[in-house]
């Protein structure tokens, strides 16, 4: 698999592109460069090794499902395990992910479909269910975004 492509995909959450070119993922969500995306790991070994994890919130890290982490260096990252998103990710070890929508737009299944390059389909079909949880980790507390 390509790891310059952008993929539509059911991640963990939502309808979603996952890509490792993020300048990519900007011009397709017409999106200010700048503006980062979630980072989503196929395991937790990975997602930690280039962040640290205060010892206070490792047991939490750890267990958390569906939930969005972000670290003191401001990077969203969240691991997806347990579904078959966590299959997908398994070949790349990590991806960038957005919902699969223009910037403040509704999902729109004929606009996310042409403006991939490939579509991965899954035997359930493509759903959006809630949203992750948002925390934020400082290095004695955790507030909760969302």
């Amino acid at each position: 698999m390509n790891t310059k492509l952008v993929y539509l995909v059911q991640t963990d959450t939502t309808v979603g592109f996952a890509s490792q070119d993020d300048v990519k993922l900007a011009k397709i969500k017409q999106r200010p460069d700048e503006k980062k995306f979630l980072l989503t790991f196929s395991s937790l070994k990975s997602g930690t090794k280039d962040s640290r994890v205060p010892a206070f919130a490792k047991n939490i890290v750890r267990r958390s499902k569906k939930t969005t982490f972000v670290y003191n260096d401001s990077i969203a990252r969240r691991v997806a395990t347990d579904c078959e998103y966590h299959e997908f990710l398994n070949r790349f070890d990590w991806m960038y992910s957005t919902s699969a929508n223009l910037s403040g737009a509704e999902y729109s299944k004929e606009w996310a479909s042409e403006a991939c390059d490939v579509v991965v389909y899954t035997p359930d079909g493509f759903k959006n269910s809630s949203a992750s949880s948002i925390l934020k980790l400082y290095k004695t507390k955790i507030k909760k975004l969302r």
